[in-house]
């Protein structure tokens, strides 16, 4: 996927965005110092160009009973291109698998899970982790703590 050239305007439109996707196009152009026509056309622009692949709400995990988190490292039992494949096919459509990062060296996986206690990481682990899955080494650390978390892309705009 190629990028795209980025002016000073699409950059200051996607900082407003990453802080909060749910202004009205009138505050996010207000916010943006742009005009509400100009601002409705740059963010068509950088969804179509997948610059911006979705909006969501971030929620507490804590506050919707989904308090585990595990930081997992993987290592499969063959490093061939269609195993690795194979490996992120199978946990892409997973929701307790939040996000899934081909890593070198070391695993060849680091995947951040969210689920509700243990015994559901437990189901997990048996149902994703296993030899059938040509998972040969599972290496997992559980968080007792988020002291940050900013899913955004930093250094947008200059300071």
């Amino acid at each position: 996927m190629e990028s795209i050239e980025l002016d000073e305007a699409d950059r200051r439109l996607l900082d407003v965005l990453q802080q909060d996707c749910a202004l009205s196009n009138q505050e996010l152009a207000q916010r943006a110092h742009l005009t509400p026509p100009t601002s409705l056309r740059r963010v068509r622009r950088l969804v179509e160009a997948g610059v911006i692949e979705r909006r969501i709400a971030v929620l507490n995990p804590e506050r919707v009973g989904a308090g585990l988190t595990v930081i997992v490292e993987i290592t499969l039992a063959e490093q061939a291109a269609e195993r690795m494949a194979a490996f992120e096919a199978l946990v892409a459509d997973v929701p307790e698998v939040q996000q899934c990062y081909r890593v070198s060296p070391g695993p060849d996986f680091v995947l951040v899970l969210l689920v509700v206690d243990m015994a559901a990481y437990h189901a997990l682990v048996h149902r994703l982790f296993t030899a059938a899955n040509q998972v040969r080494n599972v290496r997992a650390f559980f968080s007792v703590h988020r002291s940050k978390f900013a899913p955004r892309v930093p250094g947008l705009i200059s300071s």
